[in-house]
C-alpha cells in the first residue's frame, strides 16, 4: 500500500465506459487498481466524448471528440484544477482532425507535467501519424508502451529519448475461477473442444480465416466447437452495419458448420470474458495486420495460461516466444488449422504450452500493474515538485 500523502492528484485522459471500446475497458480497470492502491482524491478520468454518454465517478471532464476549441478548453480547465499529472492513453480515431491531431492543440496549451500511454505504435506511419506522436513523445516526461517490440521504434522513427521509454504490461484482472470442466458442464459445453476468440468484431479479426480453419478440423475432431465472441465494433456497424457478421454468418452456413461454430453477439463484460477464457482449450487471434504492437484480448488469453494460436502480428511474436503458443500463417486457414490440430492432438504439449504462458500471464495481473505505473507517477511529480512545476 503507497501512502496517501505521497501521490499527487493524477487524471487520464481516455475513452471510457459506457463508450465500449478497449481502451475504455484498460483506462476503468487501471483507474480502478490504482484507487484501491491509495492515490490521494483517487484518480480522475477525463472522457473522450463521440456521442452522449451518461458517465459516472472518477469522470470530472468531458473532452468532445470532434469540437477542436474542446481542446484548450479542456487544457485551461486541467491547467487551473489543480492536477499534478496527466496521462494520456493515446490510440489513432480516438481523437478528432486528422489522424487525431487536435489533441497537438491540448498539449500545447497544458501547464502541467505529461505521461503518454502508447496504444499503437506503427512501423511506417504516415507523415501526420509521425508528428503527432513525436511531438507527444519531445512533451511527455515519460512514454509509456506496453511490448518491448516497439521501443527500437519508438527512438528511431519517432525519435524519443531512451530515457524517456517505459515498458509497462498491459493489465489482466484477477479472477478466482472454477475448473475448465466446471465452466463448461455450466455453459452446456461438456465434452467439447472449445477455441475462442473475443473482442469487438471487424473485418481486420480475419475471422472468415479462423472459421475456414475449423472447418478443416472438423472434419476429424468432430467435438471441437468454435466461439467467436462479441458484438460489431461500434464504429464499423455505424458505416457499414451488421456486413462483416452476415458474411461470417453465411460462411458457417457454406462450410456446413453450424454445429462448430457459436456466436455470443454481445458487449462481454469483464467476468463473462473470463468465464469464456477459462473454459477453453485454445485461444485464436487469426488478425490481418502484422504491426499490431499491442492487444487486449491476447493480454487477457496469457493471463489466463491459454494455449493461444495467432498469426505472426507484432505483439503475438513478443508474447507467444519460447514455446508460450503457436503461430500460424497470415491469412491462411490451413496454417491456422495445422495448429489447431497440433494443440488437440498432442495433450503433454498443450499443457507445457499453458504452464508456460501462465507463468509470465501471473506477472500481468492488475494488481501488480498498477504499482508499476505508481511508482511511475510517484518519481514524476517528486521531480516536478523538486524543479517547481505544477505544485
Amino acid at each position: 500500500m503507497v501512502s496517501r500523502n505521497r501521490i499527487g492528484k493524477v487524471a487520464f485522459l481516455s475513452t471510457y465506459p459506457p463508450r465500449e471500446c478497449g481502451l475504455a475497458t484498460f483506462t476503468q480497470d487501471l483507474v480502478s487498481e490504482l484507487d484501491r492502491a491509495g492515490l490521494l482524491h483517487g484518480p480522475q478520468v477525463i472522457a473522450v466524448s463521440d456521442a452522449r454518454y451518461d458517465y459516472d465517478e472518477p469522470v470530472v471532464m468531458e473532452l468532445q471528440q470532434h469540437e477542436r476549441n474542446s481542446y484548450r478548453d479542456i487544457a485551461r480547465e486541467i491547467n487551473r484544477s489543480g492536477l499534478e499529472l496527466l496521462v494520456i492513453q493515446h490510440e489513432y480515431g480516438i481523437f478528432g482532425g486528422e489522424c487525431g491531431e487536435y489533441l497537438l492543440d491540448l498539449i500545447d496549451a497544458l501547464q502541467v507535467p505529461l505521461i503518454t500511454t502508447v496504444h499503437t505504435v506503427l512501423p511506417n506511419p504516415m507523415p501526420k501519424q509521425r508528428e503527432i506522436l513525436k511531438t507527444l513523445g519531445a512533451r511527455s516526461q515519460k512514454v509509456v508502451t506496453m511490448a518491448r517490440n516497439t521501443v527500437d521504434l519508438l527512438k528511431t522513427v519517432y525519435e524519443i529519448q531512451p530515457d524517456k521509454i517505459e515498458v509497462i504490461h498491459h493489465g489482466v484482472p484477477f479472477r478466482v475461477m472454477e475448473s475448465r470442466e466446471k465452466l463448461k458442464e455450466k455453459y452446456g459445453m461438456q465434452g467439447r473442444q472449445v477455441i475462442s476468440t473475443f473482442g469487438l468484431i471487424s473485418p481486420g479479426k480475419g475471422l472468415e480465416y479462423g472459421i475456414e480453419a475449423l472447418a478443416r478440423v472438423a472434419r476429424e475432431h468432430k467435438d471441437v466447437l468454435y466461439l467467436i465472441l462479441g458484438q460489431t465494433h461500434p464504429c464499423v456497424k455505424r458505416e457499414y452495419g451488421e456486413a462483416y457478421r452476415e458474411k461470417l454468418l453465411d460462411l458457417v452456413e457454406r462450410l456446413g458448420v453450424r454445429d462448430h461454430v457459436q456466436f455470443v453477439n454481445k458487449y462481454l463484460t469483464k467476468e463473462e470474458i473470463i468465464h469464456y477464457l477459462q473454459l477453453s482449450d485454445i485461444y485464436m487471434t487469426p488478425y490481418l495486420g502484422k504491426d499490431q504492437a499491442v492487444s487486449g484480448t491476447l493480454a487477457y488469453a496469457v493471463g489466463y495460461g491459454r494455449v493461444i494460436i495467432a498469426t505472426p502480428y507484432s505483439y503475438a511474436r513478443e508474447m507467444l516466444a519460447d514455446g508460450r503458443g503457436l503461430l500460424a500463417e497470415f491469412e491462411d486457414a490451413d496454417s491456422l488449422a495445422k495448429c489447431i490440430k497440433f494443440v488437440l492432438e498432442n495433450p503433454d504439449k498443450k499443457k507445457e504450452m499453458e504452464q508456460k504462458t501462465l507463468s509470465i500471464g501471473k506477472t500481468m495481473m492488475w494488481g501488480n500493474i498498477a504499482n508499476q505505473y505508481t511508482r511511475l507517477f510517484l518519481n514524476i511529480l517528486e521531480k516536478s515538485r523538486k524543479a517547481g512545476v505544477a505544485v
